[in-house]
């Protein structure tokens, strides 16, 4: 008889339908998918993929731009997609689904972009897959909010052609 079977945490289960989602994003550099959940219900989710109607990084290649940072170092970014926390945000709008109070389910640590977003959304928890290379500086902003965050796995992730 095989061993009794295990009923996955709340954040096991978020997370799994997170990774779910990220099936649909059309970025293959960080193909990524977002939950944001409050009293053990889904109020929106989303992926990272090109805004409506114009074309995704699958069907014409990235459009990456160069980041120069403070320390001097060099990054590139596709800025053809809408990041899956971004999207889930405005779905949640779209459908007038409030988050404040909520928990978001993420591949790795928010841009700094998405953290402010986050922040101001009024989202209290972020569980991450994983770290993001660059994630210090939403680390720290969650962490001056008051916002909460989690790593399933504390693994940095890193994209090829940073």
């Amino acid at each position: 008889m095989d061993e009794a079977y295990q009923r996955p945490s709340w954040d096991e289960y978020f997370m799994e339908v997170c990774r779910a989602i990220a099936k649909r994003a059309t970025c293959d550099r960080g193909r990524s998918g977002c939950v944001i959940a409050r009293d053990h219900q889904i109020l929106a989710t989303g992926y990272v993929g090109a805004p409506a109607g114009l074309p995704h990084c699958d069907e014409a290649g990235h459009q990456l731009k160069q980041l120069v940072h403070e320390d001097g170092s060099v990054s590139k970014h596709c800025v053809r997609t809408v990041h899956a926390e971004q999207n889930a945000i405005c779905q949640a709008a779209r459908r007038g689904a409030a988050i404040g109070g909520a928990t978001l389910y993420c591949k790795m640590t928010p841009c700094r972009a998405c953290a402010m977003m986050i922040i101001n959304c009024g989202i209290q928890r972020v569980v991450c897959e994983r770290k993001y290379h660059e994630g210090a500086e939403s680390e720290a902003m969650f962490g001056g909010a008051g916002v909460t965050i989690e790593y399933v796995d504390p693994v940095v992730e890193r994209y090829d052609n940073q």
